[in-house]
């Protein structure tokens, strides 16, 4: 995980010749697509203050992410939230690509509920719910993604599954770097808060 500011602007910029969008490089950096837009930014340099820079934290879960056993692990207390916040009033578990997705499988494994997945489609447009999965119309359905900082991807989910259909019951995360509870009126919870103070 790049530590110091210019290594992450060099990460930015080759993410970006392989053509991912500003979402994509926050997802795989675990920063916000503000953040990463300001890292994109010809008039960066090490003289700016600390005022125009975004306030942000970069969460490293790699440890987790590259074992099966250990998303497992982490997914059943995800399940046990479900289970504490709202009982067994679910159909489906939506995972958001791609963070979000091995996470809601196995959820979805324990608890023995439908998977959906969502996936951004681009930054400007809405998320799309993919139809090789499970539909959410007319589901209870709870989101799943890896970290939320200003919400744009979780609130972008949430209108598109409600567009299909679907209610939303619940949103979870594995770290919360907002000081959000709630998002378009769904709770949001979030394995660890992590926030500046």
């Amino acid at each position: 995980m790049p530590l110091s500011v210019d290594e992450l602007r060099a990460k930015v910029k080759q993410h970006r010749s392989n053509g991912l969008n500003t979402q994509q490089i926050a997802d795989e950096l675990s920063l916000s697509q503000t953040t990463i837009q300001w890292l994109s930014t010809e008039e960066y340099s090490n003289n700016t203050t600390s005022d125009d820079r975004p306030t942000d934290v970069q969460v490293g879960w790699r440890s987790v992410a590259v074992k099966a056993s250990r998303i497992e692990a982490i997914s059943y207390i995800f399940a046990d939230i479900i289970e504490e916040e709202i009982g067994d009033e679910i159909d489906t578990i939506v995972g958001i690509s791609i963070n979000g997705i091995p996470f809601a499988q196995a959820i979805a494994g324990q608890l023995d509920l439908d998977l959906a997945v969502s996936r951004s489609i681009s930054e400007e447009e809405g998320a799309h719910i993919s139809e090789i999965f499970a539909s959410v119309s007319g589901k209870q359905v709870v989101v799943v993604d890896d970290v939320v900082s200003s919400g744009t991807t979780l609130k972008k989910t949430i209108k598109n599954l409600r567009n299909a259909g679907a209610e939303v019951k619940l949103c979870l995360v594995l770290a919360n770097k907002s000081e959000a509870n709630a998002l378009e009126g769904v709770p949001l919870r979030g394995l660890v808060r992590v926030v500046t103070v």
